[in-house]
């Protein structure tokens, strides 16, 4: 279980919300009381609309939420980032692992600082070329069939400069990265299996995302009970991490379709 904290003004879910560092060490804290196993921290929203970010900034945000956090707990701490100046600094003060949602494509020294670091590394499928996403109608023949050759790309992209190919952990992505459209999340969801193809771990984030919001006709703060439907299919369909808002709910889900899997 991976807990998501939004260290920005403008997220579209909690923005503005942990900006200061003690709250976001609190919500941090409180989510691995209800369940987290990770927390991950990001001080960029990358949502459609959202503004660039620059590196000094960012840093500013996030690091001492690290620094902060490290020594009061001994949760996974995930920094969320394209930046490889941000990854190599929140590795220093106690990050262990990078969830890249441009899966390396943003930064051309990612690569190198985790070949270096053996960082576990998130690598998420996005539409766009830039980690700035958009809100574009994207359609597919076979999207999971363009999902999993693009992953397969970017691991191969970053085997060629020095990283491992167990280092990396799978995104699949979810709603506008990788449609506007909803049905093409949902279809990722449903077929998820066929992401063990690959051989690595899959991580899903459907938490109170746009696809949800669709089916549903639901703003972000009413989609917690789509977002738990949508966690118990991905654990059902081989998921190894869920990244969610909502800890304390999809935590309970999880438990209990995992008991569900091993009755």
């Amino acid at each position: 279980m991976m807990g998501v904290l939004n260290v920005t003004p403008d997220s579209f879910s909690d923005g503005g919300k942990y900006l200061k560092t003690d709250r976001a060490v609190k919500r941090a804290l409180e989510m691995v009381d209800e369940g987290a196993d990770i927390i991950d921290i990001g001080g960029e929203s990358t949502g459609p609309g959202s503004p660039n970010v620059s590196a000094d900034d960012e840093l500013e945000r996030v690091i001492p939420v690290f620094e902060k956090l490290r020594g009061e707990t001994d949760a996974i701490l995930s920094v969320d980032t394209y930046k490889s100046t941000v990854a190599l600094h929140a590795l220093k003060v106690g990050a262990d692992m990078v969830n890249d949602v441009s899966a390396l494509r943003a930064d051309e020294g990612m690569a190198k600082v985790l070949a270096v670091h053996k960082t576990p590394t998130v690598i998420m499928y996005s539409k766009d070329l830039t980690p700035r996403t958009t809100r574009e109608n994207t359609q597919y023949d076979d999207v999971v069939d363009t999902v999993k050759r693009f992953l397969n790309e970017r691991i191969e992209y970053g085997v060629s400069r020095g990283m491992k190919r167990g280092q990396f952990i799978l995104d699949p992505g979810m709603g506008a990265f990788v449609s506007a459209d909803a049905k093409y999340s949902l279809r990722i969801l449903k077929r998820l299996a066929e992401f063990g193809e690959l051989g690595l771990p899959v991580l899903v984030g459907p938490s109170r995302k746009s696809f949800i919001g669709q089916v549903l006709d639901l703003p972000v703060g009413e989609r917690m009970e789509g977002g738990f439907a949508a966690a118990a299919v991905a654990i059902m369909n081989g998921a190894s991490i869920l990244r969610v808002h909502d800890v304390k709910g999809t935590r309970r889900v999880m438990d209990m379709v995992y008991a569900i899997t091993q009755s």
